[in-house]
């Protein structure tokens, strides 16, 4: 019983001599691209929501679409005869004066016009004619393209 506790730690007392730990200095990547693969998943997810407007049935095409870097503008006419500036509805006699704005502050591109398939013909194209009448001449109709079976 008279037996001391250095000696049951072995010789040097318990400490490990002659060997220190070094601090390490690299950077650990993994969080990093933990959380960078969870931001690019939710902005995949996001995107498609993002993109808000006038829920329109549009027929479809063989035309090839067309490349633009501006926001376009888009008078809509939906399948119950609403017209709509961007996604504000309006009514057929305000579609000119509110375009006519927009082009005074210096907007110059086309102007696209979508009409639902159950839209009424006459209806797109009383929009189109009023359109034109104003002095737009860079007009386009947006279709879908046609799907191959």
């Amino acid at each position: 019983m008279g037996m001391s506790v250095g000696s049951q730690r072995g010789g040097n007392g318990g400490r490990r001599r002659g060997r220190r730990h070094a601090l390490m200095s690299e950077i650990n990547v993994t969080p990093f691209v933990d959380v960078m693969l969870v931001l690019l998943i939710i902005f995949m997810v996001a995107a498609p929501l993002l993109t808000v407007g006038v829920p329109i049935d549009l027929p479809e095409t063989q035309a090839r679409a067309l490349n633009s870097e501006t926001q376009p503008i888009t008078v809509s006419v939906n399948g119950d005869g609403q017209i709509y500036l961007q996604e504000t509805e309006i009514p057929l006699d305000e579609v000119v004066a509110k375009l006519q704005a927009i082009a005074q502050a210096g907007y110059e591109e086309r102007i696209y016009v979508r009409g639902d398939k159950a839209a009424d013909y006459g209806t797109v194209m009383r929009v189109m004619a009023r359109i034109s009448a104003a002095g737009f001449r860079n007009l386009g109709l947006v279709t879908l393209q046609e799907q191959d079976s």
